[in-house]
């Protein structure tokens, strides 16, 4: 699922980002730059693709922390606690 997950991430991480970047920092109006922003919030897919989209997106944030952290806890192992019966050694 990851793969189907990746892809519209990395398209509205990159074009938020050139978007930030080309209005902020190298000069260009809103106007020039609208294209990324349209393209970031899925603009392109019409009034009901656009909400698709963006709901999409989110739960794919969300489905990528919690495996993320499910991977992240199996990884760190934690010390195992010491009943009365168990001897220590």
């Amino acid at each position: 699922m990851a793969p189907w997950v990746f892809l519209p991430l990395f398209l509205s991480a990159v074009t938020g980002l050139f978007y930030r970047v080309s209005k902020d920092l190298l000069g260009y109006s809103r106007d020039d730059v609208h294209w990324l922003m349209s393209i970031h919030e899925g603009e392109w897919l019409g009034d009901n693709g656009e909400l698709i989209y963006v709901c999409l997106n989110s739960l794919g944030v969300l489905w990528m922390i919690f495996t993320g952290v499910q991977m992240f806890s199996k990884k760190i192992s934690f010390p195992k606690k010491v009943t009365k019966g168990e001897s220590k050694g």
